[in-house]
């Protein structure tokens, strides 16, 4: 035997996926820190604005922030790392406070006196949070009817919808103290962070090119600096340790109309939830399973749980960091395992909180507008490998975009209709989700073929495959990603 021969018959050891790769603890470090930065603005925004709109102090308002984080960095360990076969998607999916949840919780507290009405919230969010754990798994069987027709419309609207999210970052708001409303300082500030991130990757190649946003975020603080947009003087007064306040606002009470409001809130949660992880798993080249997706889910279930005793709020998958994944192409989960230590660690030391919390608005949002955008070509990436001719997909994307961004043009749009009904199609994604769900099988799944159709010719008419073979023969259509094997 030749040595050749001897050493092509040893087996090969066997490679390990992108996402499993543990990277050198600084890079871990310093790509977990750009996930963090790039969440931050997001992640503090829902107690921010739930806080002030039920009359709560600002003692109130920064246990609300702690214990935000605490949840976050709690569920994204889950999300990313993976506990047993129960809980944690094991994808690089960031978890934070869902918006969803901001009007259900702002409406349930003023109707039962504002402060003291937080403890109805948490007890229908305790219930929701079981709720949720509980149809995790049923849930997750719709992945089936998640094609890249409905996925790739859903990712496409999580990115539309946020596109105006980062505006007041931006523009600056002046009932928080930022200075220079709306000049075109603020604006040129974010317009240079968005410039450093397109020169920095165009430029740069391998770890410089991959850390991009984050060389913009600290170029655009040292710039903001000498515009006097930086001031980090709420750091001395904020405090070194701060431990979970369990029932702060006092102990569960359950009312039905709430525990109904926030269920639907859960089941909001879920649809986004859904189209996110399936956007991460589109972009790792990871495919989901059911099972994959129910762990994901029931981690955003026991999320809620967890918030209905720390005073937190529920979590749901970033769409932001889904963004950073697809712009950094960094797809290891344990990069957003350390994120999520790096935030439970600013729940626990607010004074580190503070820091980030500082940092100018404009630049945290000139950041978030290329994340937000990225989330949107990913969608239009998936939607590249639908078959548009001769069905009526082109329809059903056109149909459910329009209804998607009814609301996210105008929030006000359904203020006359039943409150649960706002709950649902108040929310761009949900109302995209319920549209494109709903067309998706009604054109190609509730249809009859003739009784002489065969089952290729029935996948060719629903659009599952594309006819392009000169002579009329049928071939699946080929994931354009998808390498020749040789």
């Amino acid at each position: 035997m030749s040595l050749d021969q001897s050493v092509s018959d040893r087996p090969k050891a066997p490679t390990v996926h992108p996402v499993d790769e543990v990277l050198a603890p600084q890079r871990l470090l310093i790509f977990g820190l750009q996930h963090l930065f790039i969440m931050y603005a997001g992640a503090v925004a829902v107690p921010l604005i739930v806080g002030p709109a039920i009359g709560l102090k600002s003692h109130d308002i920064a246990i609300l922030v702690s214990a935000d984080l605490l949840v976050s960095g709690i569920a994204t360990i889950i999300q990313s790392a993976g506990i047993s076969k129960l809980f944690g998607v094991r994808l690089p999916v960031v978890a934070g406070a869902t918006f969803t949840v901001l009007n259900p919780m702002i409406i349930i507290a003023t109707q039962y006196g504002g402060r003291s009405g937080l403890p109805y919230v948490y007890g229908a969010m305790l219930i929701s949070g079981v709720f949720g754990l509980i149809i995790a798994k049923p849930f997750s069987m719709v992945v089936r009817f998640f094609p890249p027709l409905v996925a790739g419309t859903v990712i496409c609207i999580i990115g539309l919808s946020l596109a105006g999210a980062d505006i007041s970052l931006i523009y600056g708001n002046p009932d928080a103290g930022d200075k220079f409303i709306g000049g075109v300082g603020r604006i040129s500030l974010a317009g240079l962070v968005i410039l450093m991130i397109l020169v920095i990757s165009r430029v740069f190649k391998g770890f410089i090119s991959q850390i991009a946003v984050l060389l913009s975020i600290v170029i655009g603080t040292i710039v903001a600096s000498f515009m006097h947009l930086v001031s980090f003087s709420n750091v001395k007064d904020a405090h070194w340790f701060g431990a979970p306040n369990i029932f702060h606002f006092g102990h569960p009470r359950f009312a039905a109309a709430a525990i109904i409001t926030m269920c639907i809130v859960m089941l909001v949660t879920y649809t986004e939830s859904t189209a996110d992880m399936l956007a991460v798993g589109e972009l790792v080249g990871k495919e989901l399973t059911p099972n994959d997706l129910a762990r994901g889910l029931a981690t955003d279930g026991l999320s809620a749980l967890i918030a209905s005793f720390t005073n937190s709020f529920p979590d749901t998958a970033f769409a932001e960091n889904v963004g950073l994944v697809g712009l950094t192409k960094i797809r290891s989960r344990w990069v957003v395992t350390t994120c999520g230590a790096l935030l439970l660690i600013m729940g626990l030391i607010p004074k580190i909180g503070q820091i980030i919390a500082d940092l100018p608005g404009p630049v945290i949002g000139g950041g978030a507008t290329v994340m937000f955008a990225m989330v949107t070509a990913v969608g239009i990436q998936t939607l590249h490998k639908v078959n548009f001719e001769g069905n009526h997909n082109l329809l059903i994307v056109a149909s459910s975009l329009a209804v998607g961004l009814l609301p996210a043009f105008d929030p006000n749009f359904y203020a006359k209709f039943p409150k649960d009904f706002q709950v649902i199609f108040g929310s761009s994604i949900t109302a995209t989700v319920i549209v494109v769900f709903t067309l998706n099988l009604v054109f190609n799944h509730w249809t009859r073929g003739g009784a002489s159709e065969s089952a290729v010719q029935t996948a060719v008419r629903e659009g599952a495959v594309a006819v392009d073979v000169p002579d009329g023969g049928v071939r699946r259509r080929e994931d354009p990603q998808e390498q020749p094997t040789t």
